[in-house]
């Protein structure tokens, strides 16, 4: 399978003046590609295929005084925003035909984006130096802060940077089944959260870090503080990226842990079950900020892919599935309850269940597990005798145990 590798790139003053050539030069065919076929649409012509496009929008384009700096950066960047245009395409008519969730019209790009990006394949002849750097035509050699090393040689090269300023190498690698983990018998089923982020049926329970609720108090000072500037000055510029840095400190802090817990699940499990969340219509009810805030999708797609890497299996059951109103002990479907409800006593088996805990080990059961219930037990609940247990029988007379007269 294909991974993505990410790392910090520390580029100096002309080397970021490069780049921001690139991103320029990048949008600039990426819109030209763009408003032409729109045009032939419109016109109810033919559609341009590609290959005219780049002969037409690079080629001839570098020739003209209008387009000439085009020449002053590699040309494989400039393919490459044509491929990225026709990614889109095809993800808007494959949305369109039921193949993919629905994607919107190709859009044109602008300089405000707060993401830029542009794309080395091996034809740019892009290299890592015996030094550590990453050479890149036309940019130089740009310092990389390695945070681990490569799997295999990598394909392909991305140069992005965030709307916080920072610039990232993006590598695309190529890995083989000999990463898969060693098989173990370790099963398990995880009920996702707000007050614990992940209730596992063995009974662990993991709390919510809450990164976004814990920097809300940072983040509110530096929004007021951008809405103070005026618009277009450069204190206002300054205070747009402090902004950026703060959601970016979040944002890499909810990754982290999301990849150090999936790793761990992954590592300890050959099989993993989760639920198949409706998160888009969650994050339209009054709990939005802390379902957007525990990143339940992310977490899921990378149990997944990791799951694929290593060898695990990860089953995903139906989002109806009654996890919350069955008795793990006995089966038995006891009905909704509310969310404050956290633990409940089954009227069948009068068992009291942790509600989350029980939960996890539905996710299991419905998926196919067979894990214990034992963990999803508080503790046993008083079963009530019948009328005819309660004394002992003498003689054929029943008499109640501990009234006996002596």
């Amino acid at each position: 399978m294909q991974l993505r590798y990410s790392f910090r790139l520390y580029p100096n003053g002309p080397q970021r003046a490069a780049l921001a050539r690139a991103f320029g030069c990048a949008r600039v065919v990426y819109n030209d590609a763009l408003r032409a076929r729109e045009t032939a649409r419109a016109a109810g012509g033919v559609f341009p295929k590609t290959g005219d496009l780049s002969k037409l929008l690079i080629t001839e384009a570098k020739k003209t005084g209008e387009r000439g700096w085009l020449g002053e950066v590699s040309a494989v960047v400039l393919q490459q925003s044509l491929r990225d245009l026709d990614t889109a395409y095809r993800n808007f008519f494959d949305g369109l035909k039921g193949k993919r969730p629905r994607m919107g019209v190709p859009r044109f790009k602008t300089r405000k984006d707060s993401r830029q990006a542009v794309r080395f394949t091996a034809n740019a002849r892009w290299k890592i130096t015996p030094g550590g750097d990453l050479s890149l035509p036309k940019i130089g050699e740009v310092r990389v802060k390695w945070s681990r090393a490569l799997p295999s040689v990598p394909s392909t090269v991305s140069v992005v940077k965030d709307a916080a300023g920072r610039y990232f190498a993006s590598f695309i690698v190529e890995t083989g089944p000999e990463e898969t983990l060693p098989a173990t018998g370790q099963v398990v089923g995880i009920d996702l959260g707000l007050t614990h982020f992940a209730v596992l049926s063995d009974g662990t329970k993991i709390e919510s870090p809450r990164f976004l609720r814990r920097a809300e108090k940072k983040l509110k000072r530096e929004q007021r503080r951008l809405s103070r500037k005026a618009r277009g000055s450069r204190n206002r510029t300054k205070a747009r990226v402090k902004v950026a840095r703060a959601h970016a400190r979040v944002a890499d802090a909810r990754r982290e842990f999301h990849h150090q817990l999936s790793t761990r699940i992954i590592r300890e499990n050959q099989a993993v079950a989760v639920e198949d969340l409706a998160v888009k219509g969650l994050a339209r009810t009054r709990l939005a900020k802390s379902v957007h805030d525990a990143g339940w999708s992310a977490f899921v797609a990378m149990l997944e892919y990791k799951a694929a890497r290593y060898g695990r299996a990860l089953i995903r059951i139906g989002r109806f599935e009654p996890t919350s109103q069955v008795c793990s002990q006995c089966g038995v479907k006891d009905g909704p309850k509310p969310l404050d409800v956290r633990v409940w006593r089954c009227q069948a088996c009068h068992v009291w269940l942790d509600r989350d805990i029980n939960a996890a080990v539905n996710v299991a059961k419905a998926a196919g597990l067979a894990v214990t219930a034992c963990r999803a037990q508080v503790r046993p609940g008083p079963v009530p005798a019948q009328r005819e247990e309660a004394g002992t029988h003498r003689d054929g007379q029943p008499t109640v145990a501990g009234i006996l007269s002596l």
